[in-house]
């Protein structure tokens, strides 16, 4: 469904981040929150990216989503480089932001209406998604008439509507019970093997940013800088409980919690 405008270059790197730096002045004076951030992400590669609160995790994605402006360094999706607010991503935030008049359909296609998209073909997609995400039956319901994780399944069918090549994820289970918690990463994991959509997710949970991803990136306290990368050798396809209890995953959760100051555990 992506215009030819729209598809980034066909390139083996979906996002290059080079020597990142951002800073914002106010009253008190002026904040660096990124400083020297250098990122590669291959196409269809799953990253999670983990630091401390404040840290510039979601200003990371602001300026690969184009929305934040770079003070030093650049970025590029598909070797071509950001400037302005991108087309061709997703954008999933922690809360729902879902329309309290509109369907789950409505809201998904709301999507097509804001980008121009043939009418025929999204209606298509919106169907196919809503299947894809256990939706179905849900249609006609109204926002309030669902549960937290499936309104946040709204949310993601709506990101994903336009087929983006790149899906920016902002701590988007933060608010949810634990066990909806699992089941919307169980979901998440699904879809992105599915897909094959290239994801960029910022969470606060170890085992989240463990489960979900190929690597994690670690951030330093502000200024945030990267700390180190982990890859993450696990099956492509993982079950959530016995992936908990695999070496490598407890390897990589417990260094994740060395490099952030925690001490290690597995729960």
């Amino acid at each position: 469904m992506s215009t030819p405008t729209d598809t980034l270059a066909r390139t083996d790197t979906a996002v290059a981040v080079d020597d990142l730096t951002v800073r914002f002045s106010s009253k008190r004076g002026e904040v660096t929150a990124l400083h020297d951030v250098g990122l590669q992400v291959g196409r269809g590669e799953f990253v999670s990216i983990v630091g401390p609160s404040g840290c510039g995790k979601s200003t990371l994605l602001k300026v690969v989503a184009g929305l934040t402006d770079p003070s030093g360094g650049s970025v590029e999706l598909g070797g071509v480089a950001v400037r302005g607010p991108q087309r061709n991503i997703g954008y999933v935030f922690q809360r729902a932001a879902l329309l309290e008049w509109r369907t789950v359909r409505k809201n998904i296609l709301l999507q097509a209406e804001m980008r121009g998209l043939n009418k025929r073909a999204a209606e298509a997609e919106c169907a196919r998604l809503i299947e894809m995400t256990g939706l179905g039956g849900f249609e006609n319901a109204l926002p309030h008439e669902l549960s937290g994780g499936m309104q946040q399944r709204v949310s993601l069918c709506r990101a994903l509507l336009h087929e983006p090549e790149v899906l920016l994820m902002d701590e988007p289970f933060g608010a949810l019970d634990a066990l909806t918690r699992e089941r919307m990463n169980i979901e998440l994991h699904r879809i992105w093997r599915e897909t094959g959509t290239t994801v960029l997710l910022v969470t606060h949970s170890v085992a989240e940013a463990v489960y979900l991803a190929n690597r994690v990136v670690v951030m330093s306290p502000r200024p945030g800088r990267i700390v180190e990368l982990l890859d993450v050798d696990l099956p492509a396809h993982r079950e959530y409980a016995t992936t908990m209890e695999q070496p490598e995953f407890i390897r990589v959760a417990n260094r994740i919690r060395e490099l952030l100051g925690s001490a290690p555990h597995t729960d």
